[in-house]
């Protein structure tokens, strides 16, 4: 009986770290030259999530750029969307996943979305990313959105909205799977780089993408 206790409290010990490191939120740091950013990753979207961390582990973001820069709408970065026109050859982490939403994550100011060409699924491309700028919206507006869109837009996320700013035109419509929570200037730094009229940056902007493991992230956040 001594034994089978013994046992027991292990499995449970073992069952109660698993669920731990489960929940455990995940961060990254994004560095361009101009500044850097710390990234909460959401366990809302776990799909999206997993297979950002796995191509940041192997240094694949590492070797692309924000590539599209558009002041008041979102900074694009990762691969551009000539990569994935049809015909071209795709590399091995190259593809669609199919989109995970949530209500509770919409695109205010700060937050990172996966980028997508225009397909009935609203399938997400693996390898291109974006982070929300924005504008401020008022009420008039918003409900002339929430009309034209056939959705409403939530009093909270309203509220966020006239106050922080985003882009509640993309809410449905592209996965979400993080937010800054360090240095959401970052934004602003970026966006003040000098642009062309479809918004390629005169100066390449490179970023360099770090999985951050607790003892980091702690250090990062204190």
């Amino acid at each position: 009986m001594r034994h089978f206790k013994f046992l027991l409290a292990c499995a449970l010990i073992i069952i109660s770290i698993h669920v731990s490191a489960q929940q455990m939120p995940r961060y990254v740091k994004i560095a361009t030259p101009l500044a850097y950013c710390i990234v909460k990753l959401s366990d809302l979207t776990p799909v999206h999530r997993d297979n950002f961390i796995k191509l940041a582990k192997a240094g694949y973001f590492d070797k692309t750029t924000f590539n599209r820069i558009l002041k008041g709408f979102v900074i694009q970065g990762g691969d551009p969307d000539l990569l994935y026109e049809k015909g071209k050859k795709l590399n091995a982490q190259q593809f669609w996943i199919k989109p995970e939403f949530d209500t509770t994550l919409f695109h205010k100011r700060g937050v990172l979305a996966m980028g997508r060409d225009v397909n009935p699924g609203k399938e997400s491309f693996t390898t291109q990313i974006y982070f929300v700028d924005g504008k401020l919206y008022n009420d008039t507006q918003l409900d002339a959105l929430a009309k034209r869109r056939g959705r409403l837009i939530p009093p909270a996320q309203r509220e966020v909205y006239k106050t922080i700013g985003g882009t509640p035109s993309l809410d449905g419509d592209y996965t979400i799977f993080g937010e800054i929570v360090k240095n959401i200037d970052f934004i602003d730094k970026v966006t003040a780089v000098k642009v062309n009229r479809e918004g390629n940056p005169d100066v390449p902007v490179t970023m360099k993408v770090t999985v951050l493991n607790d003892k980091q992230a702690a250090a990062e956040l204190k």
